[in-house]
């Protein structure tokens, strides 16, 4: 099946080797390929160009972020390739799975009522650190029809173009967003059980892993302030659990305990059982329930941390800034 019609759009930020091996297993899948580069400091750029890829370097006075640069990925599509129907997003540390462009867009070309299709991401080095098999547990989510995709994804030109794209100002969790936009225009969203990418997240430190939920935090709150209000109540309840676990219940805690002493300390075995329940319910290995279980709970302290960040930037009329992580 021919990908004539598919563009693709490639963001990055000083990946290195792994923009080089994204950018080589598009090179086998597709024609229509456009780098957008967010400020590298590496040789990314010059090496994009000697592979033959189109480049764009955003403009440094602009604040980053992950949906700036692919709208304008998207924008310099439209220009250069104005026939292409669909347009295919991956980030610079994945590498595309060689038979995903033509099975996406099989799906989408049969599934009119569809504005996205997505598969599974796997995290390249699980093995690694206990961060990157977190986040190849993350990925795995329910084969079907689906509330929102990842930053890896087949998407529709015309559906894209009819909810212009991605909010530029979002320094994380933009993808759902512009679920949420696509949904409620009438287009749905679908997860194949195909595979799709290979990520490199590089998590090894548990600093990196404590930005990244905090930064998760932050486009929860956010997500909340835009959406909370609808019918679905977008990121309601990823807003209100980390205040209930990473707030609530330890000034509960300590305000018994200032009191009556032990019997305030004991209220915090919440979290024990908490873990033990979430590891219950788990569907992986015990192991892996059970690190994902300690983690999910831990992670609401980050997410609180982020959604202050969040409140805080609202109150002093600040635009977010990114958190990195790598």
């Amino acid at each position: 099946m021919s990908t004539s019609d598919i563009g693709v759009v490639v963001i990055g930020r000083n990946e290195g080797e792994r923009l080089k091996i994204c950018l080589q297993s598009l090179l086998k899948a597709a024609s229509k390929i456009v780098y957008v580069d967010s400020g590298s400091q590496d040789n990314s750029v010059q090496m994009a160009k000697g592979m033959g890829i189109n480049v764009v370097e955003l403009d440094l006075t602009i604040p980053f972020t992950a949906a700036r640069a692919r709208n304008t990925g998207f924008q310099w599509l439209l220009n250069n390739y104005p026939d292409i129907n669909y347009v295919q997003f991956v980030d610079g540390d994945c590498e595309i799975n060689s038979s995903w462009l033509t099975t996406a867009k099989k799906f989408l070309d049969e599934q009119s009522a569809y504005a996205v299709a997505f598969g599974r991401r796997r995290e390249r080095y699980p093995e690694k650190s206990i961060y990157n098999l977190l986040c190849d547990m993350e990925w795995n989510t329910p084969v079907g029809d689906a509330k929102a995709c990842g930053g890896d994804a087949l998407m529709r030109v015309a559906a894209l173009a009819a909810v212009e794209g991605y909010r530029d100002d979002l320094i994380a969790g933009e993808e759902p967003e512009l679920c949420v936009r696509l949904r409620a225009a009438g287009w749905r969203i679908r997860r194949l059980a195909e595979e799709m990418t290979l990520h490199d997240a590089a998590i090894t430190r548990f600093s990196q892993w404590w930005k990244r939920a905090q930064r998760g935090g932050y486009a929860f709150a956010e997500g909340f302030f835009l959406h909370g209000a609808t019918r679905e109540r977008f990121r309601v309840k990823e807003s209100r659990s980390p205040w209930l676990w990473g707030c609530f219940i330890p000034v509960v805690a300590i305000s018994v305990a200032f009191f009556k002493g032990m019997a305030g300390w004991s209220l915090l075995l919440v979290y024990p059982l908490q873990v033990g329940r979430l590891a219950l319910r788990g569907e992986q290995v015990p192991r892996n329930n059970w690190l994902r279980a300690f983690f999910l709970v831990l992670g609401k302290f980050p997410e609180l941390l982020g959604q202050l960040q969040f409140i805080w930037n609202r109150l002093a009329g600040r635009k977010g800034r990114l958190i990195e992580y790598k």
